[in-house]
């Protein structure tokens, strides 16, 4: 049932609100727009639909906008604290769930957004946006935009060995070494790609039997099949792998399990979700670093991909193998130029205090 319509404006879009829950219904319109606009898979339904049944609490809204009767956008928003509002942004989604015709500007669908949504919002943001997919607006009086993390790809092109001639002499130094060190000791590394949907199970069963092993079972945050994030995962894979489009890296040295992907595929791209590997072997040894080598040097052989993207925040590691960095930012829609000014005031007075007294937490969008 339709919970909301803006008022047209003189260009004749108008935004309808109805509850998250009814996306499924909405799903053959949400293809169609993804098709048509950033094809990324981190936006596809497959991805986003298990994130709301895992994450979702039921009060998140599904933003749809016409222009003279065409779909131009959609998105999934979350409320915040203090009227404010935002894309739906649980810690799963390396980007903002937002969908968007290329050709509309962004300042004029947020502004006409934020003016359709219930209870008076004072502000919207639009959060994790990747330039590549939507560019940058520019600040204006009731708008602006925030850095959120550096980025970084991998562009397949030309051969691995060109690609891997142009890293650091230490990466590739160190890696031969490492792998020198495995053959002396009679130790047979093997990278396992699985694709079928009946294996994710036992796939997320066995990194969440890694990360347990890890720092992040002491902080509770390690995926677990039981957990919100292993049946999250679980779910996603199941269904990117039904379409031959997500897949899990296993690397093995002899029988031991010791690193792990999670990866998922779409618009000539893969992207590496999540990395793990066994905190016990020694540290001599780069369990990930060594997995990484042999899943780059089969995806530029196979030629399948234009790319090999990594979105979480640039890492050391990153940086010894691509030059390729780019800033994510967030996009906040004020209702009005003063609470944008006050809110400006606000984070350089977090900023201040975290350089001066060691806070861990400075204001960098709306929902914070």
């Amino acid at each position: 049932m339709r919970m909301s319509t803006s008022t047209s404006t003189s260009t004749s879009t108008s935004w309808t609100l109805t509850p998250a829950t009814s996306l499924d219904a909405h799903a053959a319109r949400w293809r169609q727009l993804h098709a048509a606009s950033a094809t990324s898979a981190l936006l596809e339904l497959d991805f986003v639909l298990p994130l709301l049944a895992e994450f979702g609490d039921g009060s998140e809204l599904l933003a749809c906008c016409e222009y003279d009767g065409a779909l131009v956008a959609m998105a999934i928003l979350a409320r915040g604290p203090r009227a404010t509002w935002q894309t739906f942004q649980p810690a799963q989604a390396p980007i903002g769930i937002w969908l968007q015709q290329p050709g509309f500007e962004l300042a004029t669908l947020l502004a006409e957004l934020r003016r359709s949504l219930p209870g008076a919002a004072l502000v919207l943001g639009l959060t994790q946006c990747d330039p590549c997919m939507a560019p940058r607006p520019a600040d204006a009086a009731a708008l602006r935009t925030i850095d959120y993390i550096d980025t970084a790809r991998i562009t397949v092109t030309g051969s691995f060995d060109a690609y891997w001639n142009g890293r650091g002499k230490n990466l590739r130094s160190n890696l031969k070494k490492q792998r020198a060190k495995l053959l002396r000791d009679g130790v047979a590394t093997r990278l396992q790609v699985s694709r079928d949907a009946r294996d994710m199970a036992g796939a997320v069963a066995d990194y969440g039997r890694l990360e347990s092993a890890g720092w992040k079972a002491e902080g509770g945050t390690a995926i677990e099949p039981g957990n919100s994030q292993g049946r999250y995962y679980r779910a996603m894979l199941e269904a990117f792998c039904r379409r031959d489009a997500g897949c899990v890296y296993r690397y093995w040295f002899g029988e031991q399990l010791v690193a792990m992907d999670f990866c998922i595929e779409g618009a000539g791209c893969i992207v590496v979700l999540k990395t793990t590997y066994d905190e016990t072997v020694p540290n001599s040894l780069s369990p990930a670093l060594l997995m990484r080598e042999e899943a780059c040097r089969q995806l530029f052989d196979e030629g399948r991909f234009e790319r090999i993207e990594f979105f979480g925040k640039v890492m050391a590691w990153h940086l010894r193998w691509t030059d390729e960095v780019r800033t994510l930012y967030h996009v906040n829609s004020y209702r009005w130029p003063a609470l944008l000014r006050l809110h400006s005031l606000a984070a350089r007075g977090a900023a201040w205090r975290h350089r001066h007294h060691g806070h861990d937490h400075v204001i960098n969008h709306v929902a914070e």
